[in-house]
């Protein structure tokens, strides 16, 4: 297998990591509304996990294959390209947030925890649903371009 073949594999790969970490968010959630901590907590280390995971075959991804250019135009260039960059913002961004989460719930410093929650979750289900979003539409509906 050849390093675009390896990145062709990880593309799905990553997108099915990217589902897997949104419902396991979405359903921790309603976890914790439920007052239900250790299915909140079990649900969460499946988000970490399959993110942590996405990161690491994203950066394989990317070490093989490189950035690809957007074959769509107009309009839909604009939307990918906004959705794109917000989620690489916020992606670097939900990382800290993420890591000071765990520390906290660790620690058993829940006040602090369910305040940092209320500002981490919604940032991070937007990433995890916005790489969803990215990889639809430069892998199944408009494509991209090689590089030239």
């Amino acid at each position: 297998m050849d390093a675009t073949a390896i990145g062709n594999f990880l593309a799905p790969v990553n997108a099915l990591l990217n589902l897997t970490s949104t419902i396991a968010l979405i359903v921790a959630f309603v976890f914790i509304k439920q007052g239900k901590r250790e299915a909140h907590g079990r649900t969460m280390l499946v988000a970490v996990g399959t993110s942590a995971l996405f990161l690491v075959f994203y950066l394989t991804r990317f070490a093989l294959t490189g950035t690809h250019r957007f074959a769509g135009e107009g309009m839909a260039k604009t939307v990918y390209l906004t959705i794109l960059f917000s989620h690489m913002i916020l992606a670097a961004a939900v990382v800290p947030l993420v890591l000071r989460m765990l520390y906290l719930a660790k620690k058993e410093r829940h006040a602090d925890h369910k305040k940092l929650g209320r500002v981490a979750y919604p940032i991070w289900l937007y990433v995890s649903v916005t790489g969803l979003v990215v990889y639809l539409m430069l892998y199944q509906i408009y494509g991209y371009l090689p590089e030239v």
